[in-house]
């Protein structure tokens, strides 16, 4: 029986400052080691200040993971050394004096499973490290304090997924749901980590660490998996082990014996006394969490009759949900969610080019309104909203620019004839096998560039070749 536990360290990036002090929480931008203070590098005489918002966005991803909130939380020193520990601890949470992390007990359905999450802890992020060589013989570490101080949500589920491919999709509804929540934006380079735990047949428990990707994690899962299941069919011990993922050679290799927590030395941090959050505090935070994914994904199908499917890529997605409650109503609600999921998701599938974009609301509202209208055809639609979003025009200078008005029925009926004396061979295949027809239509479009309605080409090819 093979068990596989996770714990995911999700980056608080809405946040304008770190965790105890005020530097930038978007470390990012900014060149090595800058974005530092006494605080965050642990100089003697500085002093942690707690950030309120930090606990109310871990407090309401807790409440999201249907998670117990204590009525106070605790803070504690976690010692080890290591060279992105500047103060050589971090400060964390731990469940030694009862539940005092920010959450316990919550729950994740994944394909009709239920996944346990044991416990939500507020942190700091470390520094950031950077090799250079191979992870055999790296020959130079670097050292970046910036993330250093970092707002930082651990989740650490139970030992509850039967295999790897639990894991990703699991992953990638935690990952929408944080977006959705608007704490945090997964996409960013290090901003939403996790690390496995997998063991065999009851057997001892290895980590996973250094994973760069949810599709490196499901792959290096099932890599350690096999590797434990060689171990024992050959009856060789399995370590307890902490094992990184190389990339390169796509294998997990043994980094260290497996700390337990005793190794950490942990004791209360005295300069943060104990947090008491009120029941009036989290009763407004979850009047102000948004609707969740699940129920605007039901409201899409049963408000505006959108395909299941649909809804559900529509309402994952923050960028788009958004984009979509501000463009539509009653009447082109169902085109709209078909124009973002259909034509605008293949446009602007990175962060980048979502920033890029210089799309608004009312240019989808303006597109679905012209296509009802029968003003354009869905084709020249497409290459309008290609222009939008690079440019930013209105639908009428598109339309002009790009000379994207609908043929006219008379001028169409002249490019028909074109084509049927052009496509003899082809008009003959149509008359004896009518599905073939749209290759005439496919002719028709070129030579129009999508300007002409495929609905009345085919009325009137079906016309003439009859």
């Amino acid at each position: 029986m093979t068990k596989i536990g996770l714990e995911i360290h999700c980056q608080l990036t809405k946040l304008n400052s770190k965790l105890f002090c005020s530097c930038k929480a978007d470390y990012r931008e900014f060149e090595p080691n800058t974005n530092i203070c006494p605080i965050c590098m642990g100089l003697p005489g500085s002093l942690p200040r707690l950030n309120q918002k930090a606990v109310e966005k871990a407090t309401t991803i807790a409440l999201a993971l249907s998670c117990q909130v204590p009525e106070k939380i605790a803070f504690f020193r976690k010692n080890y050394f290591y060279p992105d520990l500047p103060k050589n601890f971090q400060i964390t949470q731990l469940n030694v004096y009862g539940p005092t992390s920010i959450g316990e007990k919550g729950m994740v359905n994944v394909e009709d499973k239920e996944i346990r999450i044991r416990r939500i802890q507020l942190e700091e992020d470390p520094g950031r490290l950077i090799y250079e060589g191979t992870s055999e013989k790296t020959q130079i570490t670097l050292v970046d304090y910036n993330r250093a101080g970092t707002p930082l949500v651990e989740i650490v589920t139970e030992p509850d997924f039967d295999n790897p491919k639990q894991v990703r999709i699991f992953l990638n509804i935690l990952s929408d749901l944080l977006e959705n929540l608007g704490v945090s934006e997964p996409t960013l380079e290090g901003a939403m980590r996790a690390d496995g735990n997998v063991s065999i047949e009851n057997g001892p428990k290895v980590e996973i660490k250094n994973i760069g990707s949810f599709h490196d994690l499901e792959k290096a899962l099932h890599f350690e998996i096999t590797r434990q299941e060689s171990l024992s069919s050959r009856d060789i011990p399995i370590a307890q082990e902490t094992r990184h993922w190389d990339d390169r050679r796509k294998v997990t290799v043994s980094a260290r014996t497996k700390e337990e927590e005793m190794d950490y030395r942990y004791f209360p941090e005295g300069d943060i006394p104990w947090i008491k959050i009120a029941d009036a505090r989290i009763q407004k935070l979850k009047e102000d969490m948004p609707e969740s994914i699940s129920s605007k994904k039901q409201r899409y199908v049963t408000q505006f009759d959108i395909p299941p499917q649909v809804a559900d890529v529509l309402s994952s997605d923050k960028f788009y949900s958004d984009l979509f409650e501000k463009s539509h109503d009653e009447k082109n609600a169902k085109d709209i969610a078909n124009l973002i999921t259909t034509d605008l998701m293949g446009l602007v599938d990175t962060r980048e080019k979502r920033e890029q974009s210089k799309l608004k609301p009312n240019h989808l509202q303006d597109l679905v309104s012209a296509i009802q209208a029968s003003r354009i055809t869905r084709t020249s639609a497409k290459t309008a909203l290609q222009e939008m979003v690079k440019s930013g025009k209105s639908l009428e200078e598109i339309i002009k620019d790009l000379d994207l008005g609908k043929s006219d029925e008379g001028e169409l009926e002249k490019i028909v004839d074109e084509v049927i004396s052009q496509e003899t061979k082809a008009v003959e295949e149509a008359k004896a096998n009518p599905q073939t027809i749209n290759y005439l239509v496919g002719k028709v479009m070129q030579k129009t560039k999508g300007k002409a309605d495929p609905i009345i080409t085919l009325e009137l090819f079906k016309k003439k070749l009859s």
